[in-house]
């Protein structure tokens, strides 16, 4: 195995779609770069019940009547009206005035748990997930259509000595469509991964490497598919600042704490084809 972190310590068991993640954190999150969005979280004593409030300020400064605040109202209840079985993970409304339902078990059996998502309106898009892990250094995870149950997908990731990897499929493999592949791996202060989707015609890469113990740099490229030649690079300093390029553009982010539970999140871009800026502002309460 020489330096390559053993997954099942270093490197957990995530879902297909998180393969990429590590890098996240600096080619992804954290860009808020138009738009002005204000939230809050708090923690209740009712059973422990979380509830997060997000306001985006839509606002065309060229046209003062545009401004506009969308509203979006989220609920974590870990003990629903005390009951310990299962949690509702997400309860949300949206600006539109739609709902949105998750909940889960994993009181059900050992190495299961049990989804449930919902929006609260049309039965045709109930959903029914489970992610089991009693093999070891495996996740199974399913998730189907209640009323249309041949509309699954499927997906299994396996930790090995030197790798996390992953295969995930949905009903067109039994018309015989290949499923999508993935792997990631993390050596010392390097971290790679690379997805095939679209039959294996379409490949995106990430890669990520912690510098110093306050500079991480990360780069990610498509190729195939219609996102053919999209590609991006960032680093962040503490977390904090963040600069990334891209094909079509540049951005700046900033993050600052200005006291204990209240965050700024602050940043611009650079748009290369028409030369527009853009900038946006996020302040977060908890």
């Amino acid at each position: 195995v020489g330096e390559w972190a053993l997954p099942s310590i270093g490197m957990p068991l995530v879902k297909f779609d998180d393969i990429p993640q590590l890098a996240n954190p600096v080619i992804k999150n954290d860009y808020q770069v138009s738009g002005f969005v204000f939230k809050t979280r708090k923690k209740t004593a009712w059973d422990s019940a979380i509830i997060n409030a997000q306001v985006d300020f839509a606002n065309d400064l060229k046209d003062p009547k545009s401004c506009a605040t969308p509203s979006k109202l989220t609920w974590k209840l870990p003990k629903p009206f005390g009951c310990p079985f299962f949690i509702v993970d997400k309860l949300e409304v949206d600006k539109n005035g739609k709902y949105a339902l998750e909940a889960s078990s994993d009181k059900v059996a050992d190495g299961l748990k049990i989804d449930f998502k919902s929006d609260l309106a049309d039965l045709n898009k109930v959903s029914l997930g489970c992610t089991y892990t009693g093999v070891k250094h495996t996740q199974i995870k399913t998730d189907l259509k209640l009323t249309k149950p041949q509309d699954f997908t499927a997906e299994v990731t396996y930790a090995c000595p030197v790798a996390v990897t992953g295969m995930k499929f949905s009903s067109p493999v039994l018309s015989g469509n290949l499923p999508d592949f993935g792997v990631r791996m993390l050596k010392g202060p390097l971290f790679l991964s690379l997805v095939a989707k679209e039959k294996l015609s379409a490949y995106s890469g990430t890669c990520m490497y912690q510098a110093t113990p306050e500079v991480k740099v990360a780069a990610t490229y498509q190729h195939g598919g219609k996102d053919t030649g999209k590609w991006s690079a960032a680093v962040s300093w503490k977390g904090l600042y963040r600069v990334k390029l891209a094909q079509d553009s540049v951005c700046l982010s900033l993050k600052h704490t200005v006291a204990k539970g209240f965050t700024a999140l602050a940043g611009t871009k650079y748009g290369f084809a028409k030369g527009d800026i853009s900038y946006g502002l996020q302040l977060s309460v908890e």
